[in-house]
């Protein structure tokens, strides 16, 4: 009998933070990480004009106390347009390291030029609004639509409680409820590999799912101006972006209810934020896949967030054309919205059933 050995070429590769500091009054921690990981060159640190305020003034001061060359550029939107300017200028300074400040966009800008760039990205939130503050994953809008985009994972995230509680509450809900929503992409997650054949890491899926029932379990204990809540839900938005980190895609903490939220976001932006979006997500998708929404919408309104459309000023005809829809903002990505668009009719009885509209 003949044994034929095959040469094993499966490879992977997964990066992690190397640093995390998470508690009250950790921003000078700042200086030791950039002494750790800087190389040549100056410190780039993108943030806005109110994120400037909260704490990015306070990390430029830190670094040029210590000696360091620090730029500073307020951006906006996470957009294309705003990514090439970050880049070009950061080229003409070089620039060895970024710091993001602030909530989702400016991470998310931030660590996307720090990849394109190849230097390190350290990430410090103002507010705990959703997992990207940890993950390795940049939402950039183009011309047509937000795009999930490869990034760096933060070399070092630097999350101070104190910092985040100010943020408005609205914030904090809006990050419980993205975490709590990896229970629906982790179903849509498990049907892909089922039917498609699609790699699971169970590894990766445990820790997404202790993340989000943590904190669906104590979503009573999510209050407004309590640092230990930020505390609480900021630690479960890490434990999100190790998930992914470990799956080396954003499949643990994505699926169908991230699909309804882009297609929301598509249709009327600014009407709610990303969490927010995600919850009424997650209870539609739960529906469809046939388990306990009303758990997931009971543990939303102990938070007092609410995931009706009208809430929202969301009018039924674009919530009920998003869910029909979403499946063609990633049309690779197998979820429970299947490969076609849902009939109307199914839609609005889905949305109806669930509170949403």
């Amino acid at each position: 009998m003949m044994i034929c050995e095959m040469e094993f070429e499966k490879f992977k590769t997964m990066q992690f933070p190397r640093d995390v500091y998470v508690g009250h009054g950790v921003l000078p921690n700042i200086v030791p990480v950039v002494g750790r990981y800087m190389r040549a060159g100056s410190i780039l640190v993108v943030t806005g004009n109110i994120t400037y305020n909260l704490a990015g003034r306070e990390i430029e001061a830190l670094l040029t106390d210590s000696g360091y060359s620090v730029h500073v550029i307020k951006a906006d939107k996470a957009d294309i347009s705003n990514l090439k300017n970050i880049e070009e200028e950061a080229r003409d300074l070089s620039i060895g390291l970024i710091v993001g400040v602030g909530g989702g966009t400016k991470i998310d800008l931030a660590k996307k030029s720090a990849f394109d760039m190849g230097v390190p990205f350290v990430s410090v939130p103002t507010s705990p609004s959703h997992d990207g503050i940890a993950s390795p994953r940049a939402s950039i809008r183009n011309e047509k639509l937000t795009v999930s985009q490869e990034a760096s994972m933060p070399i070092a995230i630097i999350a101070d409680t104190y910092i985040l509680s100010k943020a408005p509450f609205r914030y904090l809900r809006a990050g419980a409820a993205d975490v709590i929503s990896n229970l629906t992409a982790l179903l849509d997650w498990k049907l892909a590999n089922r039917l498609h054949g699609e790699e699971y890491s169970s590894s990766a899926a445990a820790i997404s799912e202790y993340a989000a029932r943590e904190l669906l379990e104590k979503s009573h204990m999510v209050m407004e101006g309590v640092e230990e809540s930020v505390w609480l839900v900021t630690k479960q938005i890490l434990a999100s972006g190790t998930a992914m980190a470990i799956a080396g895609n954003s499949r643990p903490a994505s699926g169908s209810e991230h699909l309804l939220a882009h297609a929301l976001e598509m249709s009327n932006p600014g009407a709610s934020i990303h969490g927010e979006q995600c919850a009424m997500g997650s209870v539609v998708s739960m529906f469809l896949h046939g388990g306990e929404w009303q758990v997931l919408a009971n543990a939303y309104s102990r938070m007092g967030l609410s995931i009706r459309a009208k809430d929202y000023n969301i009018p039924d005809t674009v919530v009920i054309k998003a869910l029909s829809t979403a499946h063609r903002i990633r049309p690779e990505r197998y979820t429970i919205l299947g490969e076609k668009d849902i009939s109307t009719n199914a839609a609005e009885k889905a949305l109806e059933i669930t509170g949403i509209i």
